[in-house]
């Protein structure tokens, strides 16, 4: 159950950042995965290289790897938007592909070792229920404060109100004032550095190898479609519910947990096509 909430906490961040890239670009990001992956690696190049300890790594590896996703859109993927869908997935499939060979070339296979902060490696806590390891504990805390935030963030601010006119009608935004594709290019950035937080915290519970990536993602597009594609909410909810679901079926019947998100996926797309949160 450890595993599954601690997974479901991974699958949730993921796919907020996929969803918060599709309802506000309507771009399928296959490198998300990739960029996960470059989140891990920077945190730990910060650590060996120049010394920078976990916690500055939390704040500056989104940074680093949020700037380049905002090369990336300007450079590449918004010269698709006008394209159908099919463009935007095999130009993100083919940059995760090559960001993951770039980081293979260079460091390996292997994974590599990231120790978690020194506070936490004695702590654990205790929930009745189960007891958590301290990090895996932050982890959990970590990502529902990241999601309520950016859900608060697109649905109760002006900002978001702004982001989903500009998904509906970006000409009449854009009438306002507003310079619509900088903020598109930031949301996409944003969606990139959750991505990169996620793969901070990953970096101490996983060895932080450039697989790591490839490992999650086809879970998490399992989890979008569940929730419904765009719906900030249902990748959130879904995202923790069936991490619980995969780490119960780890020990109820084993076999079944690597197929049962999958199964789940299976049935609600035959029953509620948009899925559980999505509109139709």
């Amino acid at each position: 159950m450890v595993l599954g909430l601690v997974n479901g906490a991974f699958y949730a961040l993921l796919s907020l950042g996929l969803a918060v890239i599709f309802g506000m670009l309507n771009v399928v990001n296959f490198s998300h995965g990739a960029l996960f992956m470059m989140g891990a690696f920077v945190a730990w190049m910060l650590l060996n290289w120049l010394g920078i300890g976990y916690w500055w790594a939390l704040l500056l590896s989104p940074l680093i790897v949020g700037t380049f996703g905002v090369l990336l859109e300007r450079l590449m993927i918004s010269r698709l938007y006008k394209l159908g869908h099919l463009y935007g997935m095999l130009l993100t499939f083919g940059l995760g592909l090559i960001i993951e060979g770039v980081f293979r070339n260079e460091f390996g296979s292997s994974g590599l070792p990231y120790s978690p902060p020194p506070e936490f490696r004695a702590l654990t806590v205790d929930f009745g229920f189960m007891i958590l390891p301290g990090y895996r504990a932050w982890v959990v805390l970590a990502s529902l404060i990241v999601c309520l935030a950016t859900w608060v963030v697109i649905e109760k601010t002006r900002l978001g109100s702004y982001l989903r006119a500009a998904t509906e009608r970006a000409e009449l935004v854009q009438a306002f004032g507003i310079n619509v594709p900088r903020m598109i290019t930031l949301t996409y950035g944003g969606g990139v550095a959750l991505a990169a937080f996620a793969g901070v915290l990953a970096a101490p519970i996983y060895s932080v190898n450039p697989n790591m990536g490839s490992n999650f993602i086809i879970t998490v597009f399992a989890v979008v479609v569940i929730g419904g594609m765009g719906s900030i909410l249902g990748s959130v909810v879904t995202g923790f519910a069936l991490g619980m679901i995969e780490g119960f079926a780890r020990v109820v019947y084993p076999e079944a947990s690597a197929t049962v998100v999958f199964v789940i996926m299976a049935v609600v797309l035959l029953t509620r096509p948009a899925g559980l949160f999505g509109r139709a």
